[in-house]
């Protein structure tokens, strides 16, 4: 393991805590599979003892994947660890990752523990899932503001009863990349048994040193698993960004000097699955992944560019994912052409009847838009086959007027379950006016903490827009998200969406780590 780093994903898990970035079982499973082809090595799934729905789509993932570990988080007791061996049981690979805190604020004022209740947790914690899995991962929670002599009692106890994966969390991103690494280097030099580990880094960015930190872990600590998430999704300020961790070990591999097993190529297209999935649009200027990453605007790079390509790019856009040619289908395209496509973007379908449904929407975009972007495709297939059959709340119709100098004006057709209802209202603007028509008929009173709107595709007034939706009911927060080449209509499908959401009775707790 010496020259390998491990890729430990927790979108699934650790990213899905983003406030309203809540997956269902099938967003879930549509995200593993693009994770299997991008050859992550674990892919932690979910907490399956959170709940029902979460314990559903662990055993849903570990039922498909196949050629990586699937892992699901638990706390250090025995109810929580038997519930996620029992979803990992038809996993090709699982892994038991339990947790418990460590630090001295979180054992006092959250767990309400001495010290020595916290080592004798974690130590038969890992003792009972070593006999339910070979691979256990154990982490102290707040690892990083724990007191080292104790830190090193718990891991020493843990690595003795089994655990093979060792990850020091830094929780809530109070880290420096110095600092972090020598934290781990001391900890394996005073820990007899530490080269028993495999050891990890699993850093936060609320100073946004998430992935430095994780590569001063691996540099100067020795770790060798990285922990991190699609887009750097995640609570608060996010985790540490996969494809900026990856790309960087792969771009300067002269310096780090690891095997990374990461296939590049799917970085892309997995960025648009999570992004569309969750409604967290991705920043242009983001490393890697966002829309400018490879554009050049300067005339003198345009002109460096075009002579070599190396003089202002240090990595090829091709090797990520982005497509040179970003036209793929028009409305002449064939119904095998856009099953290709999609099995091209990572997409995989169900059944025939899903791609048929799929194709259809297809054919009615392109008679409103010419030019069919990649982008599109996927905002089809994620806005309405991944939980069409679960959807309580579909839009069916929507006229609006707006004119100036006259309030707005909307009217709306929606389903309700079996029923079709009418609404309509006026509004401040005709975005406004078409949401207050839903809620004249459903009247939530959901607070709305976000409305966004993004370009899916660029350079053209005909591009898709995708609309997110954050609302808020009894404690609970959503994303909704809608495409459509009429904003007005994305955003009516973006707040129904966000209804949805709220509407199901599927109810989730939070992990920590």
């Amino acid at each position: 393991m010496a020259d390998k780093i491990v890729i430990f994903d927790t979108t699934l898990r650790d990213g899905e805590q983003s406030p309203g970035a809540s997956m269902t079982r099938e967003e879930k499973l549509h995200i593993a599979r693009q994770l299997e082809r991008l050859k992550v090595d674990v892919i932690e799934a979910g907490f399956a003892a959170s709940s029902n729905g979460d314990f559903e789509a662990v055993k849903a993932i570990a039922a498909v994947i196949r050629d990586s570990t699937v892992c699901s988080l638990a706390r250090a007791n025995d109810r929580d660890i038997s519930r996620a061996a029992e979803a990992l049981k038809g996993a090709a690979s699982s892994r038991v990752h339990t947790f418990i805190a460590t630090s001295a604020l979180h054992m006092e004022k959250k767990l309400r523990m001495t010290p020595e209740q916290v080592y004798e947790q974690a130590r038969l914690a890992v003792r009972f899932a070593r006999n339910l899995t070979a691979d256990v991962e154990f982490s102290p929670e707040d690892g990083y503001r724990s007191d080292p002599d104790f830190l090193c009692r718990v891991l020493e106890a843990v690595i003795d009863e089994g655990a093979s994966t060792i990850n020091i969390p830094d929780t809530v991103g109070y880290a420096v990349p110095e600092l972090y690494g020598n934290f781990i280097r001391n900890l394996r030099e005073r820990i007899p048994n530490s080269g028993k580990a495999i050891w990890s880094v699993h850093c936060h960015n609320d100073l946004g040193m998430a992935v430095a930190n994780s590569l001063a872990g691996v540099m100067q600590g020795g770790a060798r698993q990285i922990e991190c998430t699609i887009n750097g999704l995640g609570e608060r300020a996010g985790n540490c960004s996969l494809e900026e961790v990856v790309m960087a070990l792969k771009t300067r591999r002269d310096y780090f000097g690891f095997e990374v097993g990461i296939d590049a190529r799917h970085i892309v297209p997995a960025s648009r699955l999570v992004a569309q999935t969750t409604g967290f649009v991705v920043q242009p200027n983001k490393a890697v992944v966002g829309a400018n990453a490879f554009a050049h605007a300067s005339g003198i790079h345009q002109d460096g560019v075009l002579k070599a390509r190396d003089t202002y790019e240090i990595m090829r856009a091709e090797d990520v994912g982005w497509s040179a040619n970003k036209i793929v289908l028009g409305k002449l395209s064939g119904r095998n052409a856009f099953k290709q496509r999609l099995l091209e973007l990572g997409i995989t379908l169900e059944s025939e009847a899903e791609v048929n449904a799929g194709f259809a929407r297809f054919k009615e975009l392109a008679d409103r838009k010419s030019d069919i972007f990649d982008e599109d495709i996927i905002a089809l297939v994620m806005d309405e086959s991944v939980t069409a059959e679960h959807e309580h709340y579909r839009l069916l119709a929507l006229s609006q007027r707006s004119e100036m100098g006259e309030r707005p004006h909307a009217k709306v057709a929606f389903a309700a379950g079996d029923a079709e209802l009418h609404g309509e209202s006026d509004g401040n603007g005709p975005v406004d006016a078409s949401l207050k028509a839903i809620e004249s008929k459903l009247q939530t009173g959901a607070e709305m903490l976000l409305y966004s709107v993004n370009a899916i595709t660029s350079g053209s007034t005909e591009s898709q827009g995708e609309v997110t939706v954050r609302l808020q009911q009894g404690g609970r927060v959503v994303n909704g998200v809608g495409a459509d080449p009429d904003i007005i209509v994305a955003s009516a499908k973006a707040y129904l969406s966000a209804l949805n959401k709220l509407q199901s009775k599927h109810e989730r707790v939070a992990a920590q780590g």
